[in-house]
């Protein structure tokens, strides 16, 4: 006879299982959310590294343009 605890420790395990489930199921959305955003092209980008490299001073203008025009 187990008294007032009815399940034991039951409880916990289906605790840690929900968890689990809940948790699986958000890195699976984050993953396939990430998937999506690589085959659109709106990950990243080679023109928009460029542009923050600029922006942040790390090549000249000329480098810019240079590097723009291989781009395009």
């Amino acid at each position: 006879m187990m008294g007032w605890f009815g399940f034991g420790l039951g409880w916990i395990f289906t605790l840690v299982f929900w968890a689990l489930v809940i948790w699986g199921i958000y890195t699976l959305i984050k993953w396939a959310n990430e998937q999506g955003k690589l085959k659109t092209g709106e990950g990243g980008g080679a023109m928009r590294i460029l542009k923050e490299r600029y922006a942040k001073g790390e090549i000249s203008k000329e480098q810019f343009e240079q590097m723009k025009k291989d781009l395009i």
